[in-house]
């Protein structure tokens, strides 16, 4: 038995499970709602890769998993559309916050307001832009249909890059057995106190005092 299977036999053994359950949640909430601003998504997609390496089907889960990851992005995107769509051109921001301030959402509507459909593009690349992009395209009453087609290209690409390049990272790994163990151990202790503090950032970012933000009507 290698030390990576002594180190994580509780994760080869329910390994996918949980990593689609986690991924698929994490990356619906990303785009979906703000307390998708305080976790780690990017991070999580690449790590959720290499441990799918460590299985027999790692391939055949990767690729799925790019799918699930996919829909779950571009359902995310929609809920977060109609959240700002039911606004009506009215956001709440948090003075002197991090991330869900005045000038953060200014920033994004002017991106829109400039940059349309290639704007949201480019969003899914931007880890806080990406959360609040959908909320903003929607209370700035950005046209759906545009919306939608360009949400969902940037899910196309964004999930199966990220997984992928995790699973042939760990492929990679795996030629040198004690290797892997430490980088698992490493990024599964980081996403798990990136977590932690992400959701501590949150609590602390929503109980600072809430101000109406006007979102100006995208034009594109």
């Amino acid at each position: 038995m290698t030390v990576a299977a002594d180190t994580f036999g509780p994760l080869e053994s329910a390994g996918p499970v949980l990593v689609w359950i986690i991924v698929l949640m994490f990356v619906f909430l990303e785009c979906a709602l703000i307390v998708g601003l305080f976790l780690p998504g990017d991070s999580l997609l690449v790590t959720a890769g290499i441990v799918l390496a460590t299985h027999d089907a790692g391939a055949q889960h990767t690729w799925a998993l790019s799918a699930g990851a996919m829909s779950a992005a571009i359902a995310g995107n929609q809920v977060g559309y109609a959240i700002g769509r039911r606004s009506g051109h009215h956001l709440v921001a948090r003075r002197n916050g991090r991330y869900v301030n005045a000038a953060n959402l200014h920033k994004v509507n002017v991106l829109l307001d400039r940059h349309g459909f290639w704007a949201v593009l480019i969003a899914r690349w931007i880890p806080w832009v990406r959360t609040l992009c959908p909320m903003v395209a929607g209370a700035a009453n950005m046209d759906r249909r545009r919306y939608t087609i360009a949400s969902s290209i940037g899910a196309v690409v964004w999930a199966p890059v990220l997984l992928l390049v995790g699973f042939y990272c760990g492929s990679l790994l795996e030629r040198v057995p004690w290797l892997m163990p430490v980088v698992l151990g490493v990024l599964v202790t980081l996403l798990a106190v990136g977590t932690a503090a992400g959701v501590w950032g949150y609590r602390r970012e929503m109980a600072r005092p809430a101000e109406d933000v006007v979102v100006d009507e995208v034009h594109d």
